[in-house]
């Protein structure tokens, strides 16, 4: 059973690495052409700046208790260079604390200035994000729907930008840029998730969207046309999933509907300083993602695709199952050893598949290094690869528990991950925290298992194995000491002791 277990984790968790490495080669492909083609209709455009002719952009902000951030947000949005006339502003307010009193005070200040900017309210959080977007939408003056989640940071420019591509394109449904990072190197946590972000979006999202793949709008830092989201055959926002970006672009693009991708284009972020507060990121867009998939497939093939649309599209959206392929191998990986030890007619099987298991796992770091020298930043991503190793293998427990979520469970409640205005320049301590789970106590012993493999493997001469269970012991234990309680025992404490600082507020969770 062990040896069956091991050998299904092993090629599925090889496909995906092999899936990332097509994905490597189709944008290394494309990118230079592209990358030039949509310079040059943006240029054109700005250069023109006939704005009376540009339409109407309705900017949506979804907030819910997001005292930390909202009035940068809210700043930046007012400052980008659109004109007034034609740029409405709505901020979707589900907040239940005084982030309401916030807000109206900024709007109603903006509001007297000129300004197109309201607050949309509604009676109840029924739907979440989606929820807002829906209830919103159909009130909004734009032709096309800009969304940003209250952690970005728009620049001025990246609205006539997007419109500049969407204009160009009837047939795009959305527009999404890239994600930037405000807090890139606040810590080793920080910089390794923005070296995963930078991969999915330097590589991935450009080679689906610039090879007839389909892709998906991230949820923010991206404007829609709203008369797509209203189209019948595509249905609009649905709260039936937890990742409510992912479903809406499968389904524009199911009805005919295309989304551009640029590279070129980046909205910074603020990325999770805590882990618990990316586990609890990461729990979301995995959950969702399986939602996602079990919804849609079926109609995705029995849709009008290729069979190569069709195959990328599955692996897309089932990509957070790695993770639970990468904890069975660490599991079986004990008894896989005396299998080994004891069957000598298993050896050439065992070297074929740990050479295969090798290669994979080389892939993603070498996609992820080339994506931030696509980004003109050099080759300075490989002093990240480590900590992205380590931040990857640890979060697969929680990641395999989202996904077994995600094959039963419709919808579930959206906990927004909680931010607290960290930038380059300064590390903030939010208000806000998300709950505590248990989960840090199973990472712990799979941490202290890993290492005990590790030293099974050390003893019986298999030293270059070993390498993947020292990967694992070391990112099960680092995540699950980081997620203990204790941590966020200290923060309140810290938090208590600021008096500039309201009670922190903790955020619901699953």
């Amino acid at each position: 059973m062990s040896f069956v277990l091991f050998l299904i984790a092993t090629v599925a968790a090889s496909g995906y690495g092999l899936h990332l490495a097509i994905l490597l080669a189709l944008f290394a492909r494309k990118q230079k052409a592209k990358r030039a083609e949509q310079k040059a209709i943006i240029d054109a455009f700005v250069e023109a700046d006939d704005r009376a002719s540009w339409p109407t952009v309705t900017t949506q902000l979804p907030v819910y208790n997001e005292a930390d951030v909202v009035t940068r947000l809210i700043d930046a949005v007012v400052a980008m260079d659109y004109p007034k006339d034609k740029h409405e502003i709505q901020v979707l307010d589900d907040s239940t604390d005084n982030c309401r009193d916030l807000i109206d005070k900024i709007v109603r200040q903006y509001a007297d200035r000129g300004f197109d900017i309201r607050v949309v309210r509604r009676d109840d959080r029924h739907g979440y994000k989606a929820g807002a977007l829906a209830h919103a939408t159909p009130q909004a003056k734009g032709e096309f729907l800009a969304i940003f989640d209250a952690d970005f940071v728009p620049p001025s420019e990246f609205l006539k930008k997007c419109i500049a591509l969407l204009v160009a394109n009837p047939k795009a449904a959305c527009m999404q840029g890239r994600w930037g990072h405000l807090n890139r190197d606040e810590s080793w946590l920080t910089r390794a998730q923005a070296l995963g972000i930078d991969g999915h979006f330097a590589i991935e999202q450009g080679a689906r969207a610039w090879n007839g793949l389909l892709m998906n709008f991230n949820g923010t830092a991206g404007i829609w046309r709203k008369a797509a989201i209203l189209d019948e055959k595509v249905g609009g926002w649905s709260a039936d999933t937890l990742t409510e970006d992912l479903d809406l672009s499968y389904r524009a693009q199911l009805a005919g509907w295309e989304i551009e991708y640029c590279v070129d284009v980046a909205c910074p972020a603020e990325l999770p300083g805590t882990a618990n507060a990316f586990k609890s990121q990461q729990r979301r867009w995995a959950t969702g993602s399986i939602q996602v998939a079990r919804k849609l497939l079926p109609r995705i093939w029995r849709s009008h695709l290729t069979i190569g649309q069709k195959l990328e599209a599955s692996l897309h959206l089932t990509h957070y199952a790695v993770a639970v392929f990468m904890l069975i191998l660490a599991v079986v990986a004990r008894p896989m050893l005396l299998i080994w030890l004891k069957g000598a007619h298993f050896q050439e099987w065992f070297y074929g598949i740990w050479a295969v298991v090798c290669v994979t796992a080389i892939i993603p770091s070498a996609v992820y290094t080339y994506a931030r020298f696509a980004l003109g930043e050099g080759w300075g991503g490989v002093r990240v690869i480590p900590s992205m190793l380590i931040l990857g293998v640890g979060i697969c427990v929680n990641n395999s528990i989202a996904v077994i979520r995600g094959l039963y469970l419709k919808g579930g409640e959206f906990v927004r991950t909680p931010k607290s205005g960290s930038t380059a320049g300064k590390r903030a301590m939010g208000h806000y925290q998300v709950a505590q789970q248990q989960l840090w106590i199973l990472e712990i012993v799979l941490g202290v298992y890993s290492l005990w493999t590790f030293k099974q493997y050390l003893d019986c001469n298999r030293y270059f194995f070993s390498i993947f269970l020292l990967l694992y012991g070391l990112g099960f234990l680092w995540m699950g000491v980081l997620s203990r309680p204790v941590r966020l025992l200290r923060r309140r404490d810290e938090q208590a002791a600021d008096s500039n600082a309201s009670p922190a507020i903790q955020a619901t969770s699953n």
